[in-house]
């Protein structure tokens, strides 16, 4: 303990962080999501309470073609209440890879399927109430492929030239976690490899 009375670590790697749950009530269930209440007990032996919202894990492309511009989505999304340019994302189905749902969520939201998907770093969408995982990748080598899309999504396609991306996003142009994480990777990967393709 600090003498403050908080329990902040001093930052040493070998500090248990782990929560167990003690109990644990599912709260709604939707469709596409879930949400429940854990009660857990911290390693400090304090308990407490968190709100998980369930989902399944998923997967964003930066997609980009032979001039060196991205697919991008334009599409409203009703949470923000706003239209969003965002980087081809989707959710993972039940049996599938994550490269299987990159490719089909490619051809869904802006007509293409790549020759080459190459892995980027994932990551948590928002590990402080969502047990969502998200895999990146750049796709390259593209080529026209027609999927119908979800029924429930109108999406337009946008090319942006890749350098420009930072523009829009210091802008705020571009404003969602997943786009501006997924598009600032696949500028350090080009950016280190001269060019892709």
């Amino acid at each position: 303990m600090v003498e403050d009375g908080s329990t902040r670590s001093n930052g040493s790697p070998d500090r248990d962080f782990t929560e167990a749950t003690v109990a644990s009530a599912r709260i709604y269930q939707g469709a596409i999501l879930a949400l429940r209440k854990d009660r857990v007990r911290m390693p400090n032996g304090r308990l407490t309470v968190r709100e998980v919202l369930e989902h399944s894990d998923s997967v964003c492309m930066v997609p980009l073609d032979a001039e060196g511009n991205v697919l991008l989505v334009r599409q409203y999304r009703k949470p923000t209440e706003s239209v969003l340019l965002e980087v081809p994302a989707g959710g993972i189905e039940e049996g599938e890879t994550p490269e299987e749902a990159a490719m089909r969520e490619l051809q869904e939201e802006v007509s293409h399927v790549a020759g080459e998907l190459r892995a980027l770093p994932g990551f948590w969408l928002a590990p402080g109430w969502c047990d969502e995982y998200m895999y990146a990748f750049l796709a390259t080598d593209l080529k026209p492929s027609d999927l119908e899309q979800d029924y429930d999504e109108i999406v337009d396609t946008v090319r942006v030239p890749l350098p420009q991306t930072l523009e829009l996003i210091e802008r705020g142009e571009i404003r969602d976690a997943k786009s501006i994480a997924a598009l600032l990777q696949a500028l350090r990967v080009v950016g280190d490899a001269g060019s892709v393709g």
